[in-house]
């Protein structure tokens, strides 16, 4: 099959890319190398540089590669900036998404698969969170996601498009090829590393008075290679699915704490 990956370069869009070529598919990598970077992608992906929103640059890759499917993870992702410049993450996660999806129209390219987040969810209100869970967004990271997964609903209803939103909890782990690098570095286990590496003269844990089990917060992570075959499973079964919405999670939460300790015990260094 060939499939359109988005964010082809990014953390998460790498490994799908991976996974994807290692099951037998063509893949074109789409990414505009803003955040991601052009070694990350498997070699025997076509690469094709450019961004989501740009209309002329998809409909030159769905002319060219006669496009089957989908698999969008381009978007804005670093929450604190999700705060403070909430203008960046609607332009890319809705407005330049719409652009995909429009493309997709013009191309008679009716299946996808999205990157979404736990972050739609906002606080929990319970210590598990199910797909039904009330959606509350706290930061345009998750509105804006929350958005898209709206508008994927209503082109569904509109338009026949098949989709799969898999919301993701807390992605960690790298394959044997690729892995996490982020500029700055925001999530934990890649910064605990760091600091085993004598990258970083420490880490700083940001609460230690939640109830929990030591205090420190707690997480729920999924191994990243696990977050890939969840995609390729949902593609597989799109025709069943249709309209789908999916929580990628571990189900079982680990603390800041607990984290730094693993990493201690498996490289005996001093974090």
């Amino acid at each position: 099959m060939n499939i359109l990956v988005t964010g082809a370069a990014g953390y998460v869009g790498s490994i799908v890319v991976e996974e994807l070529i290692k099951a037998g598919d063509a893949v074109i990598a789409l990414d505009n190398l803003q955040q991601g970077h052009r070694q990350a992608v498997h070699p025997e992906a076509v690469f094709v540089q450019g961004d989501v929103g740009d209309a002329q640059t998809l409909d030159q890759v769905f002319q060219q590669r006669q496009i089957e499917a989908v698999m969008h993870m381009a978007a804005e992702t670093v929450v604190e900036l999700s705060v403070t410049d909430p203008v960046r993450f609607f332009r890319c996660n809705v407005v330049n998404g719409m652009a995909l999806l429009d493309a997709m129209m013009r191309h008679n390219v009716s299946r996808l698969i999205f990157s979404s987040t736990a972050a739609v969810y906002g606080e929990p209100e319970s210590p598990l969170i199910h797909e039904g869970h009330r959606k509350a967004p706290i930061n345009s990271y998750g509105e804006s996601k929350l958005m898209f997964e709206n508008i994927l609903a209503w082109y569904h209803r509109a338009y026949g498009l098949k989709f799969a939103a898999l919301r993701y909890f807390n992605a960690a782990g790298a394959s044997q090829r690729f892995g996490e690098d982020h500029s700055p570095e925001t999530h934990l286990v890649p910064i605990v590393l760091q600091a085993a590496l004598g990258q970083r003269k420490h880490i700083v844990i940001f609460g230690t008075d939640y109830p929990t089990r030591d205090g420190s917060c707690v997480r729920d992570y999924v191994h990243i290679a696990d977050i890939a075959q969840a995609h390729i499973l949902a593609l597989r079964r799109l025709d069943k699915l249709g309209n789908a919405t999916y929580n990628l999670g571990n189900s079982a939460g680990y603390s800041v704490i607990e984290v730094i300790e693993a990493a201690r015990r498996v490289t005996s260094a001093a974090i």
